[in-house]
């Protein structure tokens, strides 16, 4: 489909997630059940959300195939007390690559594909934190938005 790769001042955004440890294979299994405990979280706190997105921030693993930490969240309007498993983080600020992807999520591959290729054509390196904005869904998959964020380690 279509990618969009710039360069980005990001500024934090403030999340209500689930934390889990998985396997980078099992990341699609484990969003489901994760995001339903953040959903049915928020829907008992009045105006904690308002129109935020689903937001999921990887924390890379130093190891190729290591487990990655994520947290399965949603975007939320303000602060609030943690319950269960449910706790309130936030993506980072800072300078990063940003793929905007439009298409089916099985193409996401493309913003990561597009990601590396700006990384390592630009000699910039990864913080070790990426995270993903999902658009609202559309009837045309085709169609649907969804936003990479790849935090960059500072310029030597």
């Amino acid at each position: 489909m279509t990618v969009s790769v710039h360069l980005r001042t990001v500024h934090p955004r403030k999340l209500a997630a689930v934390r889990r440890e998985v396997a980078p294979n099992e990341v699609g299994s484990a969003w489901g059940p994760a995001l339903a405990k953040v959903w049915e979280f928020i829907r008992k706190q009045p105006d904690l959300w308002t129109e935020g997105h689903n937001v999921f921030v990887y924390h890379h693993a130093n190891q190729p195939g290591a487990p990655l930490v994520c947290d399965f969240g949603v975007e939320v309007a303000r602060s609030f007390e943690s319950a269960g498993a449910v706790h309130e983080t936030e993506t980072p600020g800072g300078e990063a690559v940003v793929a905007v992807y439009r298409g089916p999520y099985a193409g996401l591959n493309e913003a990561y594909a597009a990601i590396d290729e700006w990384t390592t054509a630009s000699g910039r390196e990864s913080a070790g934190l990426s995270w993903e904005i999902y658009g609202d869904p559309t009837p045309d998959p085709a169609d649907t938005e969804t936003t990479v964020v790849l935090l960059l380690a500072p310029r030597p």
